[in-house]
Protein backbone atom coordinates (compact mmCIF):
# COMPACT_ATOMS: atom_id res chain seq x y z
CA UNK A 1 0.00 0.00 0.00
CA UNK A 2 1.33 3.51 -0.77
CA UNK A 3 1.64 6.51 1.56
CA UNK A 4 1.01 9.48 -0.30
CA UNK A 5 3.44 11.91 1.40
CA UNK A 6 2.67 15.37 2.69
CA UNK A 7 5.56 18.25 3.18
CA UNK A 8 7.02 17.16 6.61
CA UNK A 9 5.81 13.57 6.78
CA UNK A 10 7.99 10.79 8.37
CA UNK A 11 7.24 7.22 7.30
CA UNK A 12 9.10 4.14 9.10
CA UNK A 13 11.08 1.88 6.56
CA UNK A 14 9.89 -1.19 8.27
CA UNK A 15 7.81 -3.72 6.36
CA UNK A 16 4.41 -4.59 7.33
CA UNK A 17 5.74 -7.93 8.40
CA UNK A 18 8.09 -6.37 10.92
CA UNK A 19 10.99 -6.49 9.33
CA UNK A 20 13.49 -4.17 7.64
CA UNK A 21 13.73 -2.88 4.04
CA UNK A 22 16.80 -4.05 2.80
CA UNK A 23 17.38 -2.01 -0.39
CA UNK A 24 15.14 0.99 -1.70
CA UNK A 25 14.70 2.96 -5.01
CA UNK A 26 14.23 6.94 -5.21
CA UNK A 27 12.39 7.15 -8.25
CA UNK A 28 11.85 10.64 -10.26
CA UNK A 29 9.72 10.89 -12.65
CA UNK A 30 8.34 14.30 -15.14
CA UNK A 31 7.22 15.86 -17.58
CA UNK A 32 7.36 19.39 -19.55
CA UNK A 33 4.36 21.22 -19.25
CA UNK A 34 2.40 21.82 -22.32
CA UNK A 35 2.09 25.62 -23.94
CA UNK A 36 0.00 27.49 -26.30
CA UNK A 37 2.21 28.38 -29.32
CA UNK A 38 1.25 30.24 -32.34
CA UNK A 39 0.76 27.04 -34.48
CA UNK A 40 -1.10 24.83 -31.33
CA UNK A 41 0.25 22.94 -28.34
CA UNK A 42 4.05 22.45 -27.71
CA UNK A 43 6.40 21.39 -25.08
CA UNK A 44 9.91 22.39 -24.33
CA UNK A 45 12.68 19.60 -22.90
CA UNK A 46 13.12 19.66 -19.46
CA UNK A 47 16.51 18.52 -17.60
CA UNK A 48 15.79 17.63 -14.17
CA UNK A 49 18.32 16.07 -12.51
CA UNK A 50 18.12 13.27 -9.05
CA UNK A 51 20.79 13.94 -6.32
CA UNK A 52 21.38 11.55 -3.08
CA UNK A 53 23.44 13.43 -0.79
CA UNK A 54 24.83 11.47 2.09
CA UNK A 55 25.82 12.51 5.36
CA UNK A 56 27.66 11.76 8.89
CA UNK A 57 26.79 14.03 11.47
CA UNK A 58 25.72 17.03 9.33
CA UNK A 59 28.40 17.15 7.27
CA UNK A 60 28.54 16.07 3.00
CA UNK A 61 30.74 13.10 2.83
CA UNK A 62 29.19 11.78 -0.38
CA UNK A 63 26.88 12.54 -3.25
CA UNK A 64 25.13 10.54 -6.36
CA UNK A 65 24.38 12.30 -9.21
CA UNK A 66 24.51 12.44 -13.02
CA UNK A 67 28.61 12.94 -13.01
CA UNK A 68 28.93 10.63 -9.99
CA UNK A 69 26.58 7.55 -10.63
CA UNK A 70 28.20 4.96 -7.50
CA UNK A 71 28.60 6.45 -3.80
CA UNK A 72 32.67 5.95 -2.95
CA UNK A 73 31.75 2.79 -0.52
CA UNK A 74 29.10 1.55 -3.58
CA UNK A 75 25.70 1.55 -1.37
CA UNK A 76 23.99 4.15 -3.70
CA UNK A 77 24.06 4.04 -7.18
CA UNK A 78 22.14 6.00 -9.76
CA UNK A 79 20.30 4.91 -13.15
CA UNK A 80 21.84 7.61 -15.66
CA UNK A 81 20.71 11.06 -16.75
CA UNK A 82 17.46 11.58 -17.86
CA UNK A 83 17.80 15.17 -20.23
CA UNK A 84 13.95 15.23 -21.08
CA UNK A 85 11.61 13.75 -18.87
CA UNK A 86 8.90 11.09 -19.36
CA UNK A 87 5.64 11.08 -21.57
CA UNK A 88 3.72 10.94 -18.78
CA UNK A 89 3.17 7.32 -18.43
CA UNK A 90 4.02 7.23 -14.78
CA UNK A 91 7.50 5.70 -14.59
CA UNK A 92 10.46 6.64 -13.36
CA UNK A 93 12.49 9.04 -15.27
CA UNK A 94 15.74 8.84 -13.12
CA UNK A 95 16.08 7.00 -10.16
CA UNK A 96 18.91 6.22 -7.19
CA UNK A 97 18.96 3.29 -5.88
CA UNK A 98 19.85 2.33 -1.65
CA UNK A 99 21.28 -0.81 -0.47
CA UNK A 100 20.80 0.25 3.36
CA UNK A 101 22.42 -2.55 4.98
CA UNK A 102 26.05 -1.44 3.00
CA UNK A 103 25.30 1.98 3.92
CA UNK A 104 28.43 2.62 6.07
CA UNK A 105 27.48 3.05 9.70
CA UNK A 106 28.98 6.51 10.07
CA UNK A 107 26.08 7.95 7.80
CA UNK A 108 23.59 8.93 9.09
CA UNK A 109 21.60 10.69 6.55
CA UNK A 110 20.77 10.39 2.91
CA UNK A 111 18.64 13.81 1.40
CA UNK A 112 17.38 13.50 -2.05
CA UNK A 113 17.23 16.78 -4.41
CA UNK A 114 15.86 17.34 -7.75
CA UNK A 115 17.01 20.82 -9.95
CA UNK A 116 16.31 21.66 -13.50
CA UNK A 117 20.07 21.44 -14.96
CA UNK A 118 18.83 23.73 -17.81
CA UNK A 119 17.15 25.97 -15.32
CA UNK A 120 13.16 25.99 -16.08
CA UNK A 121 11.20 26.66 -13.27
CA UNK A 122 8.61 24.06 -11.52
CA UNK A 123 5.66 25.82 -13.16
CA UNK A 124 7.25 24.83 -16.77
CA UNK A 125 6.93 20.96 -15.52
CA UNK A 126 4.65 18.96 -15.15
CA UNK A 127 3.12 15.22 -13.07
CA UNK A 128 6.47 15.44 -10.97
CA UNK A 129 6.90 12.96 -8.27
CA UNK A 130 9.19 10.93 -6.54
CA UNK A 131 8.31 7.84 -5.36
CA UNK A 132 10.02 5.50 -2.86
CA UNK A 133 9.98 1.89 -3.73
CA UNK A 134 10.97 -1.54 -1.83
CA UNK A 135 13.90 -2.94 -3.97
CA UNK A 136 13.12 -6.25 -3.12
CA UNK A 137 9.50 -6.74 -3.77
CA UNK A 138 9.18 -3.69 -5.93
CA UNK A 139 6.46 -2.14 -4.22
CA UNK A 140 5.75 1.53 -3.83
CA UNK A 141 5.84 2.54 -0.50
CA UNK A 142 5.65 6.56 -0.53
CA UNK A 143 5.10 9.06 -2.91
CA UNK A 144 5.11 12.78 -3.10
CA UNK A 145 3.85 14.57 -5.45
CA UNK A 146 6.13 17.81 -6.69
CA UNK A 147 2.84 19.74 -6.63
CA UNK A 148 1.87 23.50 -7.33
CA UNK A 149 4.52 24.77 -9.77
CA UNK A 150 6.72 27.50 -8.75
CA UNK A 151 8.91 29.82 -9.96
CA UNK A 152 11.70 27.74 -8.65
CA UNK A 153 14.69 25.70 -9.74
CA UNK A 154 15.00 22.73 -7.73
CA UNK A 155 13.40 21.03 -4.49
CA UNK A 156 14.86 19.43 -1.60
CA UNK A 157 12.86 15.85 -2.06
CA UNK A 158 13.24 13.99 0.81
CA UNK A 159 15.67 12.44 3.48
CA UNK A 160 16.30 9.05 4.74
CA UNK A 161 17.72 8.49 8.09
CA UNK A 162 18.29 6.47 10.42
CA UNK A 163 16.12 5.82 13.04
CA UNK A 164 17.04 3.58 15.93
CA UNK A 165 18.24 0.42 14.38
CA UNK A 166 16.45 1.47 11.56
CA UNK A 167 15.84 3.73 8.71
CA UNK A 168 13.09 6.46 8.26
CA UNK A 169 12.01 8.59 5.86
CA UNK A 170 10.71 12.31 5.59
CA UNK A 171 9.18 14.40 3.19
CA UNK A 172 10.43 17.47 2.58
CA UNK A 173 9.32 19.27 -0.55
CA UNK A 174 11.31 22.68 0.22
CA UNK A 175 12.00 24.70 -3.08
CA UNK A 176 15.36 26.04 -3.44
CA UNK A 177 16.98 27.77 -6.74
CA UNK A 178 19.99 25.86 -8.24
CA UNK A 179 21.24 24.46 -11.33
CA UNK A 180 22.87 21.82 -9.22
CA UNK A 181 23.12 19.98 -5.69
CA UNK A 182 25.88 22.18 -4.88
CA UNK A 183 24.15 25.64 -5.44
CA UNK A 184 21.28 23.61 -2.58
CA UNK A 185 23.48 22.93 -0.05
CA UNK A 186 22.55 26.49 1.79
CA UNK A 187 19.39 25.38 1.91
CA UNK A 188 19.45 21.76 2.58
CA UNK A 189 22.04 22.15 5.56
CA UNK A 190 18.62 22.85 7.73
CA UNK A 191 16.83 20.51 6.80
CA UNK A 192 19.30 18.17 8.78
Amino acid sequence: MTVNLSKGQAISLQKSDGGTLTAVRMGLGWQAAQRRGLFGKRTKEIDLDASAVLFADKQPVDVVFFRHLVSDDGSVKHTGDNLVGGAGQGGDDEAIMVDLQRVPVHIDQIVFTVNSFTGQTFAEVENAFCRLIDETTGQEMARYTLTGGGQYTAQIMAKVHRQGDGWQMTALGDPANGRTFQDLMPAILPKL
